[in-house]
């Protein structure tokens, strides 16, 4: 997409932070994020006294834990110790998913997490233990996906997420959409359910369909010349928090983050306005769009946008969104094998899917008369 000019200059990059030295405490402990809360409280708190040295000798009755929420990924927990001096201070605990690593890379979550925190995005890396890790709290609400359609708090999501593709994160930059769309297009395409019911459904899928879809979308969108940037990829209302009365926005859960297309970390986000739900009737619409393009490409001056960045940025976002389908919607069927969470994956990846093809056809022909034009100017 040659009309697409890079949207900040090299100054305005923010500069890698040396994090290599930075240590945290580990532990070898695990727990288990399918127990219930009696049962997980004095294990996490057996955690904190292993972790942190201040609060070993504590008394387990200056401990408690609630739950913060529990997605379709992860378990979170605020931790709150009573200190000897009377104060109370509070951590937030992750429990990664059983199964997880078939569709996260780790590592690269954890070298990630370093740096965006030294450049003020998230909670504080505070430690890691056998099957997840320990974040200092955060004070804020987690948004819904009404929120997001909040012109107010969707200028400030734009904002915030330039902002973020603004990080270097030291390591390979190679957009990671299409490997790992196909890394989960193969084990997706390969699987056996225990399940009758589960297999029978799984059945009815086409892979050899999808696949034909996967590489159609990634031909297409190679002409793009899209941006490359350090993506959040899974920025939904549930890994948002706002502080209201502060006016101040905060992104978490980074584990999908990578460097990616930013045509795809935006037309990702802008599915997300449909929930869990999958309600689609709630997409932006073009006027919704432009607003959140113009406070992510001119944060001090939106007003002074130009059409023409206004529509290219319409066409990328909208075109990388028909890939964010697929991409979820293979991630449905793997978690559909290997997620202990009771959640229909396997409805997850038609609703996905269903829609894809329903937008494909409007999408692809607006990008291709998009491209035409722009090679034709």
């Amino acid at each position: 997409m040659g009309a697409v000019k890079n949207i900040w200059n090299e100054r305005e990059v923010a500069e890698a932070p040396d994090c290599s030295q930075i240590q945290i405490p580990t532990s070898s402990l695990s727990v288990d994020p399918s127990l219930p809360l009696p049962q997980i409280t004095p294990l996490i708190t057996e955690l904190c006294k292993d972790l942190f040295e201040k609060w070993s000798n504590l008394d387990d009755s200056c401990f408690s834990v609630e739950t913060v929420s529990g997605g379709i990924t992860n378990l979170l927990l605020k931790a709150t110790a009573k200190e000897e001096d009377g104060n109370e201070v509070s951590v937030t605990v992750r429990l990664y998913g059983p199964n997880t690593d078939y569709v996260i890379n780790r590592e690269r979550e954890l070298q990630a997490i370093k740096y965006l925190s030294v450049a003020g995005f998230g909670a504080n890396l505070l430690a890691v233990f056998g099957n997840g890790m320990v974040q200092s709290f955060i004070n804020a609400r987690t948004l819904v996906p009404l929120d997001m359609r909040n012109p107010k708090l969707a200028a400030a999501i734009a904002r915030e997420l330039r902002r973020f593709h603004q990080v270097e994160i030291p390591g390979s930059k190679e957009p990671q959409l299409w490997i790992d769309t196909f890394k989960f297009y193969e084990k997706a395409s390969s699987l056996e359910f225990d399940d009758s019911e589960k297999q029978k459904i799984y059945k009815t899928i086409s892979f050899s369909e999808v696949y034909n879809e996967i590489v159609e979308l990634k031909e297409l969108t190679s002409h793009f010349n899209a941006p490359v940037v350090f993506s959040h990829n899974d920025l939904l209302s549930g890994n948002i928090m706002a502080n209201d009365e502060e006016e101040k926005l905060y992104f978490i859960d980074f584990e999908y983050g990578s460097y990616n297309y930013r045509g795809f970390d935006i037309g990702n986000h802008f599915n997300e306005y449909a929930g869990y739900e999958c309600d689609y009737s709630l997409y932006p619409t073009k006027e919704e769009q432009y607003h959140f393009f113009r406070h992510y490409l001119g944060p001090d001056k939106p007003q002074e946008v130009s059409d023409t960045d206004l529509e290219a940025l319409y066409v990328e976002a909208n075109t990388y969104m028909l890939a964010s389908h697929l991409y979820w919607a293979l991630w449905g069927i793997v978690q559909a094998k290997f997620s202990p969470i009771k959640f229909d994956y396997l409805g997850y990846f038609f609703l996905r899917y269903n829609e894809y093809k329903k937008q494909k056809e409007k999408c692809l022909s607006l990008a291709r008369s998009f491209l035409s034009r722009s090679e034709a100017g």
